[in-house]
């Protein structure tokens, strides 16, 4: 009954399969193992971009800041969502990055930046010039923080405010697969087409080991992440690791196939939670979170039972038993319909 986070599920059969036969014999280092060259020419394919450059790292902290260092510089600022993950969950490391850019919080319902606040942020920006930080780059998340979607509509709106004063949008797509088979359409639809510069293609949330890929629609800047990568030490020497999940996940669309999977365990999830009594789901369901409110008491209930999820932005047990606190609840790629049913039925009672 552990619905704590995808980070905690475990690696896909496939990718297992595809560590070990990469594990035979010699390989060249630093990303320049035969896999390597594959997976960069499946993602141009799968993205539809034949001048897009591909770069692997292992983790997605590394990923959005190396990504978010070659769009900005250390004298400008990064519009982000107030909940999202480049603001809550890098420790700093967008600022460190990038040499000190500012973050500049903008807010939204249900995760979603809203674009007047974009456009006010943007067009009041630096009003004395020199003295204040400047316009810098767009972060947008999808799927958000908060388990909702930005519509390709959405993105092409908002990464047509940033063009409008000449700023690059990075997509942070730590569950782009759960977006991207919620809204049904392509990868490249929700992305270059849509007007964004950059995108970090998750892949650790999705049933690898450890893998996101940065994918940049801008030759110019491949070779400054190269640079960045080195210098902040994260080419793996062994990266034909790295090159083999990526392959695994995207043959036979693997990716794609884990993501439904999570997607729909987390629509039977959100059905069998609003049988509680007092039970509210607090943000649309669009990908593989739940965002449910519910007394004290039966989050009590249920851990005492043995499920384990977590709570939101500081709620705890310690309190009254009948107010309504608000916990996050995470459907992986292994998630089943039993797991859900043991949940409720013998975590919260039903």
């Amino acid at each position: 009954m552990n619905f704590s986070s995808d980070n905690s599920a475990p690696a896909a059969p496939e990718i297992i399969d595809a560590l070990r036969r990469i594990n035979k014999g010699y390989q060249p280092s630093y990303g320049t193992d035969e896999v390597a060259e594959a997976v960069q020419e499946r993602i141009q394919e799968i993205f539809e971009s034949a001048t897009a450059r591909v770069f692997l790292v292992s983790t997605g902290t590394a990923a959005n800041a190396l990504c978010l260092a070659c769009l900005c510089p250390p004298w400008a600022t990064i519009y982000c969502h107030q909940k999202s993950h480049v603001e809550e969950d890098e420790c700093g490391a967008p600022e460190f990055y990038t040499g000190g850019a500012k973050l500049t919080q903008l807010s939204g319902a249900h995760g979603r930046i809203d674009p007047a606040q974009l456009e006010h942020a943007l067009k009041t920006a630096a009003p004395v010039g020199v003295h204040n930080v400047q316009r810098g780059a767009l972060s947008l998340t999808n799927s958000t923080e908060l388990g909702t979607t930005y519509n390709c509509d959405s993105i092409a709106a908002l990464a047509a405010k940033a063009a409008e004063y000449k700023i690059p949008v990075h997509l942070d797509g730590a569950r782009f697969a759960n977006a991207l088979v919620h809204l049904s359409c392509t990868p490249a639809e929700m992305t270059w087409k849509s007007g964004i510069s950059a995108v970090v293609f998750g892949g650790t949330k999705n049933g690898l080991m450890g893998v996101e890929t940065v994918i940049l629609f801008d030759e110019e800047m491949a070779w400054e992440f190269e640079l960045r990568r080195k210098r902040g030490g994260h080419p793996l020497s062994k990266h034909r690791y790295l090159s083999a999940q990526m392959d695994a996940y995207l043959t036979a669309n693997l990716w794609l196939r884990l993501a439904e999977q999570a997607n729909a365990q987390t629509r039977y999830l959100a059905s069998r939670l609003q049988s509680l009594p007092d039970a509210e789901i607090v943000h649309p369901v669009e990908a593989n979170m739940v965002f449910l409110a519910l007394p004290r008491r039966l989050h009590q209930q249920a851990l005492t039972n043995g499920a384990r999820y977590y709570f939101w932005h500081g709620a705890s047990l310690a309190g009254d038993p009948q107010e309504k606190i608000i916990a996050r609840l995470v459907c992986n790629w292994s998630t089943t319909e039993n797991d859900i049913d043991q949940l409720i039925d013998r975590g919260f009672g039903r």
